[in-house]
Order: C-alpha cells, then sequence, then structure tokens
C-alpha cells in the first residue's frame, strides 16, 4: 500500500509519499509560497537528488496537481500510474472534542472539521482546502484525517477543564485540547519499544521542542495532561509565542500601547518567545550563537526557555506520581544539546544522571542517560507523517 501524506498550510504543502510494505519514503517535499511571488515546490526522490520548481502557483488545486506530476515525472517520478496512490492521509490539527482518534473523511466529517475552524482559525480551513483539492484530483480514493488534538482527548477533566464558568466550556468548547498529539504519541511508541516494555507499563513525558513546543504526560499510554491549551498559545515559550503569562497582562499592555485586540494577539503569538526576549531571532541557534558571544537577553531567552521546561517535566512526575522516561524530540529537542542538559540539571532531584558524551549529538535516536540514571532520558526524531500513514493504512485496511 502507498500512501500520500499531506499537511496543507496556509501558503504551503508538505507532502510524503510511503511504501507501507517497509514503510519507505519514496518521495517527499514542499510546495512553497502559495498564492504569492517567488512560488517553488522542492521535491526530492528517495533514490535521486532533490529537484526545485519554480513557477506561479495560484492556490492549493495548483499545488496538490504539481505534487502528483512530480510523484509521476519520468526523470524524478516514483509512480507509474496515479492508482498506485492506494490512499491520502491529511493532518488536521483540530478536532475539538467531537474525534478521539483518526477517520475515513466523508461528507459528515468535513462538516464536523469545518464547526470547530473557530478553534484553529489559522490551520483548520487550509487542512480542508487540501481535503477537497484531493476530492476533485484523487475522488476515488480513500481518505483519511489524522488530528493533532486527537491523542489528548484521554486528559481527565480536571486537567482540560478551566476555572472559568462552565457555561463557556457548554457554550464554546472553551477546555485544553492540546497539540503535537501525532509527535507525542509516536515518540511514546519508539520509547517502549527502545525500553523493550509495553507501553501500558510505563509513564512517559515527552517533549516536542521546536519554534512550537509543548510537553506531554504519558502514562500508560495515554495522555493525561498536556501543556498547550484552547490553542497553541498557552504552555511553554516558543520561538515566538509567550507561553505562559498572568492574563492581566492583556487588557493592561492594550490600554497602555493602545492596542487592538488583534494587534495584542499578534504580539503574543508572533512577536514573544524567544525573539521578543532575545531581540534576536526565534530561531533557537541564532539565539544561542549570540549567547555564545556573551549577549545577555540572549542568555536570559535560552534560561528561560530550558527553565520552563523543566518546570513542565516536573509538574508532570508530581501528576503521575513518577516517571520512567523522559524524551526530546522535534528541531530543538533532538538538536540542541545544551538545552537537554539545561533541563536535566533542573531535575537532579529525579537522580538523573545525564551521559554527555551521548549527549553531544544530533537529530539521532540515542539514550542519553546513564545505566545507573534513576530515569530513562531519550533523544528519539519525531515521525508524524509516518504516524499518519500508519493510521490510514489501518482504517483503509479495514475497508
Amino acid at each position: 500500500m502507498k500512501i500520500l501524506v499531506l499537511n496543507s498550510g496556509s501558503s504551503s504543502v508538505k507532502y510524503q509519499l510511503i511504501d507501507m510494505d517497509n514503510e519507505s519514503v519514496l518521495a517527499k517535499g514542499v510546495v512553497e509560497r502559495i498564492g504569492i511571488t517567488d512560488s517553488v515546490l522542492e521535491h526530492e526522490p528517495a533514490d535521486r537528488e532533490e529537484i526545485v520548481i519554480k513557477e506561479d502557483i495560484p492556490d492549493h488545486a495548483a499545488a496538490i496537481k504539481m505534487v502528483i506530476e512530480a510523484l509521476l515525472n519520468e526523470e524524478h517520478g516514483v509512480l507509474n500510474d496515479i492508482d498506485e496512490i492506494n490512499a491520502v492521509g491529511h493532518r488536521v490539527v483540530h478536532g475539538g472534542e467531537k474525534f478521539a482518534s483518526s477517520i475515513l473523511i466523508d461528507k459528515e466529517v468535513i462538516k464536523e472539521i469545518e464547526d470547530v475552524s473557530d478553534l484553529a482559525p489559522l490551520h483548520n480551513p487550509h487542512n480542508l482546502t487540501g481535503i477537497r483539492v484531493c476530492n476533485d484530483l484523487l475522488e476515488d480514493k480513500p481518505q483519511v484525517a489524522v488530528f493533532d488534538t486527537a491523542f489528548h482527548q484521554t486528559m481527565p477533566n480536571r486537567a482540560f477543564m478551566y476555572a472559568l464558568p462552565y457555561e463557556y466550556y457548554e457554550r464554546y468548547g472553551i477546555r485544553r485540547y492540546g497539540f503535537h498529539g501525532t509527535s507525542h504519541k509516536y515518540v511514546a511508541q519508539r520509547t517502549s519499544a527502545l525500553m523493550d516494555r509495553p507501553l501500558e507499563d510505563l509513564k512517559i513525558i515527552t517533549c516536542h521542542l521546536g519554534n512550537g513546543a509543548s510537553i506531554t504526560a504519558i502514562d500508560g499510554g495515554k495522555s493525561i495532561d498536556t501543556s498547550m491549551g484552547l490553542t497553541p498559545l498557552e504552555g511553554l515559550m516558543m520561538g515566538t509565542r509567550c507561553g505562559d503569562i498572568d492574563p492581566a497582562i492583556i487588557p493592561f499592555v492594550m490600554e497602555k500601547e493602545g492596542l487592538t485586540m488583534a494587534e495584542m494577539d499578534s504580539i503574543m503569538n508572533k512577536k514573544s518567545g524567544l525573539l521578543g526576549v532575545s531581540g534576536i531571532s526565534s530561531d533557537s541557534r541564532d539565539v544561542e550563537a549570540a549567547a555564545g558571544e556573551d549577549n545577555k537577553r540572549a542568555e536570559i531567552a535560552l534560561e528561560m526557555f530550558d527553565y520552563r521546561v523543566a518546570k513542565y517535566v516536573g509538574a508532570y512526575v508530581a501528576a503521575m506520581g513518577g516517571v520512567d522516561a523522559i524524551v526530546f524530540t522535534a528541531g530543538i529537542g533532538e538538536n540542541q544539546k545544551r538545552t537537554r542538559e539545561d533541563v536535566i540539571n533542573n531535575l537532579k532531584f529525579l537522580n538523573i544522571k545525564l551521559n554527555k558524551e551521548a549527549n553531544n549529538s544530533r537529530g539521532k535516536e540515542i539514550l542519553i542517560s546513564t545505566e545507573d540514571s534513576s530515569v530513562k532520558v531519550f533523544v528519539i526524531p519525531t515521525n508524524e507523517e509516518l504516524m499518519i500513514a500508519r493510521d490510514t493504512q489501518e482504517i483503509v485496511s479495514a475497508l
């Protein structure tokens, strides 16, 4: 079975074609700058060099059509016929409370995704565009929606409820949903395999640390708490997001600066975090380089980021009554050894011992705690596309 995995964003479409017989990636790529100038398709077949196609790409329909054409191309394609694509798996950011697992897409599912789009207005409409385009271009192929929020639907109400008037939850669905669920689920499963222990017997804390960052407490294979909330703004300090703040700051700053709600929202989502504190960049590599040149604000930004990760991990140890393994994943988690070391140093009360030689690695699946450490610490590169493909295969095979 060959599955096309699509992640449709506001001006981009990321894709992978995966052969599920051996879970190998036949091709992957991204279409960027859809509907604006300098549109480009970057296509990378598994056995050949990447090719770059620059041309006007007016909309998502044209973008996905280009992806299919690239997969079928005589020179750089990996398919002889479009019928070799057996199914399409779509990343959908928000499933609300309706979807606790991945699902075969039909008209009713599309309507449900539309209904919760006000909870993810920057993501769900574009995810839906990808689904509709595939309905037209690949109309006879089954499609599956895989939700970022689904994995977290096992949280108990004490974890997902906010201390607001209860009617806001009843009327508008205001509660903690959490995100990055596909990533947290994947690395938890890999942790179980690496430890050679059933997932049901483990308490795992997964740290998805990238430009967007979240931490999840996974007890017996189920998410019982996670740091992101109604939206991805809550929780950790991130590349441009502020994370947890006193909510009274919002009206205070709006009044002092004469800001609209939209302007304040933009500040919290796009101008805060590592960028806002350091004044350098939202990219942790740039901030770390500046800190190495004795930039005090950059150093403060890194210390804040690492401290808040450790604080959430400590809270989730308490929430689960212990922890067997801590996992670092995503761009920062997989590649920034300083962050991993700082976080572990802040968790010495757990009797975690870091293997500094093992920690001196990037993008590699590896155990970075010592043999006599009370808690295992892993770096596990995430693979959300593979999880989407696996869910798609499972659902389609059952048809």
